[in-house]
């Protein structure tokens, strides 16, 4: 089979592989109809993620079909659709439990990170009943590929965590797919303002389109001033931090109300200041969260009432056997204004 493998940092090939099989009972094996590329993928390729082997098939993110189940596979048969989940759950161990699907001790991040991942023709699921969720044969399957992972981040770490409730006031710093997917199911618990922050006007535009009341360019370093200024001085009861440099993290400490919240959802490779000076009085909340997918289903379900529209953030397509000019455009957003950029397979 065709799959993108990773040769070290910065190289990467879409090489043939064998297709992978059953290895043990609660595995099921999935032919991939579409995936698509994360931001995680491109730390790989910069070799910022040391648990990730040379040779190692990437992607956490698809849809597909059930192509072979193992004997201890109830809920799944073959010619099934369903959607990945980017985390792998035993559903059994404490974690798991306790809804930290993350951390399961036998699953979390897994995919396209120490197993093989969704970014190739098959894929091997692990504890297959509760890694995958079905999808309708009938439907088009190409929005699901959002839920693999974007949009339940946004939504656990940044909408739960942020604790968004009617009326609030909130800032989204990042207006990239994550701060998107964020901004979208922000509006499920209607804040009466929705502010966010990015360098790059086409990606403010499209958050105006999708909801933002009010959008800031902070390329100049005046961003917390304009949120002041908007929020009466007062600044938001939720900053949710989409983006990951300590630059923004930052951002979001100076604009934060009191009693308010910060949400981290932004992968840091580098540490930030806390500024605990200016917080220790204030009543805030700082909230950190590795997505669990734990929301996968409630999404599933206002994606297919029309509630959730996860296209509006598909800007190029492209099949396997061009992926790397996926890759190149999805790197090199700020020129070919990508979002996310669907792959659809052979038999996608």
């Amino acid at each position: 089979m065709k799959a993108l493998v990773y040769l070290g940092p910065g190289k990467r090939a879409l090489a043939e592989r064998p297709k992978p099989a059953v290895e043990l009972p609660t595995d099921a094996v999935v032919r991939i109809n579409k995936t698509t590329i994360c931001g995680t993928d491109l730390h790989i390729l910069k070799g910022d993620v040391p648990t990730v082997a040379t040779g190692r098939i990437l992607g956490h993110e698809g849809v597909g079909t059930v192509e072979e189940v193992g004997s201890a596979v109830s809920h799944f048969k073959p010619g099934d659709a369903v959607l990945v989940s980017c985390i792998t759950s035993c559903g059994k161990c404490e974690n798991c439990r306790r809804g930290l699907n993350s951390h399961c001790i036998q699953g979390g991040w897994i995919l396209g990170n120490t197993i093989d991942g969704t970014q190739a023709e098959f894929v091997r699921i692990p504890w297959a009943d509760t890694s995958l969720y079905r999808l309708p044969q009938a439907a088009d399957h190409e929005p699901f590929v959002m839920l693999s992972d974007i949009f339940p981040t946004g939504y656990e770490c940044g909408v739960l965590n942020g604790r968004i409730s009617p009326g609030a006031s909130v800032a989204i710093v990042g207006a990239g797919p994550i701060g998107l997917a964020t901004l979208l199911t922000a509006q499920f618990y209607a804040p009466a303002e929705i502010i966010v922050v990015d360098v790059d006007d086409h990606r403010l535009g499209i958050a105006k389109r999708l909801g933002a009341t009010q959008t800031v360019n902070s390329r100049d370093g005046r961003a917390a001033e304009r949120i002041l200024d908007l929020s009466g001085g007062r600044g938001v009861d939720a900053a949710i931090e989409a983006v990951g440099v300590p630059e923004t993290f930052d951002l979001c400490q100076s604009i934060v109300a009191p009693a308010g919240v910060i949400a981290n959802i932004g992968v840091h490779g580098k540490s930030v200041e806390l500024h605990l000076e200016r917080l220790w009085s204030q009543n805030v909340t700082l909230t950190t969260r590795l997505v669990d997918t734990v929301s996968t289903p409630l999404l599933l379900k206002t994606v297919l009432s029309g509630r959730l529209q996860p296209l509006a953030l598909v800007t190029h397509h492209f099949t396997l056997t061009d992926i790397a000019r996926a890759y190149d455009t999805f790197a090199h957003a700020a020129e070919s204004r990508a979002l996310k950029v669907v792959i659809s397979s052979s038999h996608g």
